[in-house]
């Protein structure tokens, strides 16, 4: 059976639909960074899924040919999430979707190190015959969030984070999104398959104490 980090991780991939506190360790993941409307057919943002996908399954099938990842197990292919933020300003507006800025991601296994890392991308070059220079290996710290469950569309998204602002202010914390910490969305759902009412997204936002 494969490792599911859905179904082993559900603290992560699968809170409850209402706010709750959690510790993120440090994770990698390959990622593609961009800008723009995420709607748009051929922009940058559905260009940059093609090019993760590419990789992550390289690396998942990666035990068929001779090139051999130590520690590797079979796993399923952890779900997409996107960092995103808009130049200027704190938290999100969801009304200029042009002005949003992303960073793409796919958690990877822990076992794959940043050769591997290389090595697929090398691989999927050469296979696919695509450029896979905009790919990167991240790695983020995340630390200490509040994350809900949305249920539904993406624009109704903002009556969530308000009650994880609130849920976070009463017990004792503030939302503490900065140049570097992040709005925080993995989806749950594929957008593709599933009507808006019906879609599961993981909303997470970085806290801190208040002083």
């Amino acid at each position: 059976m494969a490792f599911d980090y859905k179904k082993e991780y559900k603290e992560f991939y699968m809170p409850k639909n209402k706010p709750s506190i959690v510790s993120i360790p440090k994770m990698n993941y390959i990622a593609v960074r961009g800008k723009g409307n995420p709607n748009e057919e051929n922009g940058e943002y559905n260009k940059s899924i093609e090019l993760l996908y590419s990789i992550a399954y390289t690396i998942k099938m990666s035990y068929k040919g001779d090139y051999k990842i130590d520690g590797f197990f079979e796993y399923v292919v952890p779900p997409l999430e996107g960092f995103w933020w808009i130049d200027g300003i704190k938290g999100m507006d969801y009304s200029k979707k042009d002005e949003l800025n992303f960073i793409s991601v796919i958690r990877l296994p822990d076992f794959v190190t940043k050769k591997d890392f290389k090595w697929a991308i090398n691989e999927a070059t050469k296979k696919k015959k695509t450029d896979f220079s905009k790919v990167e290996f991240f790695t983020y710290d995340e630390g200490l969030c509040v994350q809900c469950m949305h249920l539904g569309s993406y624009d109704d998204e903002p009556a969530t984070t308000k009650l994880m602002e609130t849920y976070a202010n009463e017990n004792g914390y503030k939302i503490d999104i900065t140049d570097n910490r992040f709005h925080h969305e993995i989806y749950i759902s594929d957008p593709r398959k599933c009507e808006p009412s019906k879609l599961k997204t993981v909303i997470r936002h970085p806290i801190k104490k208040y002083n």
